[in-house]
Order: C-alpha cells, then structure tokens, then sequence
C-alpha cells in the first residue's frame, strides 16, 4: 500500500489516535500482543516518545518522493521483554517471638540486628547461665534428660549432630527420638563449650529455644534485672525476602518462577526471582477506597546486595512476556489505521515514503519499542515523531 504523505502530522489527531491505539492494546501473559506497563523509572523518557505518537496513516497509494521526514528510525531485530512494575517492601522473612521458660533475672541480652545461628547463646540469666538457640519447630515445652522419647528429643539429636557433639551413626543406631547416653555425652560437650562450668548431659526447661532457623534480633522486649521467663527478644530470619501487595486482577500475570529486577533505594538494580504467589486476597478500605491485593514474595538471588535493609521501599519490574529474534519499531512509529490496526511510514530512495500495515506484539514500554509482524526488513527506516 501506498500514497502521498502530507509534509507534516496534525497534533490534535496524535492524540486522538495515540487514545484509540493505547485502548486496543490486548492484555494477558499468554497472548503474543503483550502487556507493556511503564516503568517507574522510565516515566519521564515514555512520556516524551509518546507526545506525538499513533497519528493517522494517510490515504494509500503509490510511493512517491516528499519532503524529508523530521525523523527516523531504524527497523532492527532484537529480544524484546514487557515489563510490570509494581511496588514492593523489602525486608527480613518470617517473624518470631523468643520466650523464655525457666526462672531467674536477665542478666544478658543481644542488641538489635545481632544474627544468633544454631548452637549460640541467646540470652543469660542469674550468675550467666547461658539460654541456647536450636534448631526446630517444636517449641521447649518439658525438661529433658535420658530416657526420654519425642519429637523435641529427635530434634535435639540432629542438632548435636549438626554441631559435630554427637555421631550420627550411633545416635540412628540407638533411635533418633531417643534420649540415649549418647545424645547425653553430646549435650554434656554442648554444654561445656557454652561455658558452663559442672555440664550435666540433662537440659532443664528454658536452658535452651527452639527456632526454625538461625533468628535476627529485630527488637529487645526483656530488660535487664527482669525476669527470664515469658517475652524476651522479638525476631526475623536472617533472610531478605521482597513482599509485593500485587492488585488481584493481575495475579494470572504473575507465577512462581518468574525473574524479575528490583530496584533498591540507592538506584540500584538486583535479580530475583517470585517465590510465591499467595492465594487468598485481602481488601483494606471501603467504597472507592477499597483495594483487593495479594502477597507475592521475592527472593534475591543476590542477597547481599540487599546489605542490611529493612523495610526499604523498592520497585519490582516483573517480566510478563518475552519475544526471541523479534523484528522491532520504536512505538512511536505507529500509525492507527482505522477501523483497527495499525501502519507505519516507511522512507526509501529518494526521500519516498509509503505505509505499511503492521501487527503489533509484545510494547515494552521501558525502551520504548514494539515488536511488529509486516512487511519490513532490518535495516529499513521509518519516521518517528520529531524530538
């Protein structure tokens, strides 16, 4: 197709044109016309290429020489992503709540953002008795001493094998939910490289805490010369985690295992990927108000560049589509052409212009390019608006 091209582009059909192009432009992960959401970042640069964009195609015809375009791009092929970004908080995974269960007076505490792992000293009572952090999920609930049986006890075994206290062959040999002889010989060790002077192999209620994994002391709520027995240290893991209130409508554009950038505070960029999808939706306000979100998590794969930030507002592009080897335009090359679709204007020898119609695809809207399927070729230029 083809036809004489006017000099110039009138503004007020831009953005007439540019609306009816940006409403026709599909949504969905699976679709092979992608979504493209501006980044945060990026929202100054896309809104200078789109001032003058989707003007309407002139009438067809025979290609023929014109004024010199006010500006062109070239057509190329490259991999092309669409990007959502959306809002997120990164901060420290899980929560947990230290109580002690024997008695005496604090003598000891942690400070702030101390990272206390397996086999370490949590806290001290009286003359320093030391309160020591274990790996489990079932809590100090009993004393514990030879001859015991359980889940607490079977807990206890691994972590003395952990520690390098106690064989595990011997310990599986004589049950791992038993407290044998060995497994005292291997509290009797624990003990004394904790400090205590007369270890006796036997743990009294509250001498050691069970925790999931290796805690980091988010708040001190014991004091000093109080009693070592209820709330004594408020905790996190010690693991970053980027937590994304996503709106519910775009849960299906988002799955686990999806790779994603966050951008840090400091400007920054780091990968990750989504670790989790949660499924039940929450609503916070009322009326116009009201907003239905979802919490999706993210994991860093390179977690120290999160260093030591806590509650640190962060932007997370999510790529929601990819395109390999695609044939690219930048966005503002396109022509809406009634009733749909679209055309851009490409310059041959001699300054001639002529249209050709255009299928879009993925808009990635961060570099401000479209992938297109039409007749074209790299290398071809096509006019864009003037900057």
């Amino acid at each position: 197709m083809s036809g004489t091209v006017p000099g110039g582009r009138e503004a007020g059909r831009q953005t007439e044109a540019r609306a009816a192009a940006e409403a026709r432009r599909p949504r969905g992960r699976g679709r092979w016309v992608g979504l493209g959401i501006v980044v945060v970042m990026a929202a100054g640069a896309v809104s200078a290429w789109r001032a003058g964009v989707f003007s309407p195609a002139a009438p067809h015809g025979a290609g023929q020489q014109g004024a010199p375009p006010p500006a062109t791009a070239t057509v190329t092929r490259r991999d092309l992503s669409a990007t959502m970004p959306v809002t997120a908080t990164l901060g420290y995974a899980g929560a947990y709540t230290v109580t002690g269960h024997g008695g005496g007076t604090l003598t000891w505490l942690p400070s702030a953002g101390q990272v206390i792992r397996q086999g370490q000293v949590l806290y001290q009572a009286d003359n320093g008795s030391p309160v020591v952090l274990l790996y489990g999920r079932v809590p100090d609930w009993r004393a514990l001493d030879e001859g015991v049986t359980g889940q607490d006890v079977s807990q206890l075994n691994h972590d003395l094998v952990a520690l390098g206290d106690a064989g595990g062959a011997e310990i599986a040999a004589l049950g791992w939910d038993y407290y044998s002889w060995q497994t005292q010989a291997g509290v009797e060790k624990l003990q004394a490289d904790l400090g205590i002077s007369f270890p006796s192999g036997s743990l009294p209620l509250g001498q050691v805490v069970f925790e999931p994994e290796a805690i980091r002391v988010s708040q001190v709520t014991g004091s000093l010369g109080g009693p070592a027995s209820g709330p004594v240290l408020a905790a996190t893991s010690g693991r970053h985690v980027v937590t994304i209130p996503l709106d519910a409508s775009q849960q299906s554009e988002v799955k686990a295992g999806d790779t994603v950038t966050v951008a840090l505070p400091d400007g920054t960029t780091t990968p990750g990927v989504v670790s989790a999808v949660g499924k039940v939706a929450v609503t916070s306000g009322s009326g116009t108000n009201a907003t239905t979100t979802i919490l999706v998590y993210v994991t860093l794969l390179r977690p120290s560049a999160a260093r030591t930030l806590d509650q640190a507002p962060v932007t997370v592009n999510i790529t929601t589509a990819t395109a390999h080897n695609a044939l690219v335009v930048p966005v503002g090359a396109l022509l809406a052409q009634a009733p749909n679709g679209y055309t851009v204007e490409v310059v041959g020898h001699g300054n001639t212009r002529r249209y050709v119609p255009v299928t879009t695809g993925i808009f990635d809207d961060t570099d401000g390019l479209v992938q297109v399927a039409g007749s074209l070729t790299p290398g071809q230029r096509v006019v864009v608006p003037a900057t």
